[in-house]
């Protein structure tokens, strides 16, 4: 497995944090956030690296205020496949007066405080970062969970409602995949498909023996539901969120992580496989 090491900045000023927006991705997306990251090149210490990321990305020279914090190491997600990282951590003291001029990676930045982090989706990475300082409990799920296996869920519904099918792909924390299926489940709309979705991978998970687990959607409304961000008020979904809640108490540690759409293929074309499947589209 290939090792990805960066440095990471958490950029402090009246007891708020700064995020800041990727200039990179969909822009018919959810914005992703992230703490001020940057590569180390070779030959470069790492605190010539920080410094020289808050220099190229964010126009700012504070390096008499940096110090290192911590060190930290997961497995996140890479497209389809899954990357060891190091993370080098620096706690960092704005100073007064010093303006903050983002460029090339990111387009706009906020301070906020650290129990706002949930209302944002924040890479991977730095909500594992957060999660090192306890800032919230969603954070610390990331945390917990950085290395164990992922399970990446789907669900589809042809004319929504319509036929609907439910899919799921379980890779381990070392890349082997573990499972890997769907179900036609009649015809519903595509919120309850992707609820079904999410309680049939919690169950093979659980079958499979999994103590804790990652579970991977491309669907923003029911990870941030629940993550807590938003309450669950559609009484069709009620009853399936209550259900994965009671089966996520199940493991020791469980994270609830949003992804675009093409890093979740596999869970989608089994979910679609599955319809085709029921109808004779495709061989049994």
């Amino acid at each position: 497995m290939k090792q990805r090491v960066r440095v990471v900045g958490i950029i402090q000023r009246d007891n708020e944090i700064l995020i800041l927006k990727k200039s990179q991705g969909r822009k018919d997306g959810e914005p992703i956030w992230e703490l001020p990251t940057g590569k180390i090149k070779f030959g470069e210490q790492p605190e010539e690296a920080i410094d020289r990321t808050l220099d190229e990305y964010l126009g700012i020279e504070v390096t008499k205020r940096i110090q290192l914090q911590d060190v930290v190491t997961f497995v996140a997600l890479h497209g389809s496949s899954q990357l060891n990282n190091l993370y080098i951590v620096y706690n960092i003291l704005l100073p007064e007066g010093v303006k903050i001029r983002p460029k090339e990676r990111y387009t706009v930045y906020k301070f906020i405080k650290k129990d706002e982090v949930v209302g944002y989706r924040l890479d991977e990475a730095s909500a594992i970062v957060l999660g090192m300082e306890g800032n919230t409990q969603l954070a610390a799920n990331y945390k917990e969970v950085a290395n164990s296996a992922t399970v990446y869920v789907d669900g589809c519904s042809r004319g929504n409602p319509g036929p609907a099918g439910v899919g799921y792909y379980i890779v381990g924390e070392n890349g082997q995949v573990l499972a890997e299926g769907g179900e036609f489940i009649g015809f519903a709309t595509s919120r309850v498909a992707e609820y079904q979705a999410l309680k049939r991978g919690c169950l093979k998970a659980l079958e499979l023996g999994l103590k804790s687990a990652r579970f991977i959607s491309d669907n923003l409304m029911i990870v941030s539901q629940m993550n807590g961000i938003y309450k669950v008020k559609n009484g069709d979904i009620k009853p399936l969120y209550d259900d994965v809640r009671e089966l996520a108490g199940n493991f020791d540690a469980c994270a609830f992580i949003h992804v675009a759409r093409e890093q979740n293929t596999r869970a989608d074309a089994q979910a679609n496989l599955a319809v085709d499947r029921q109808f004779g589209l495709v061989d049994q």
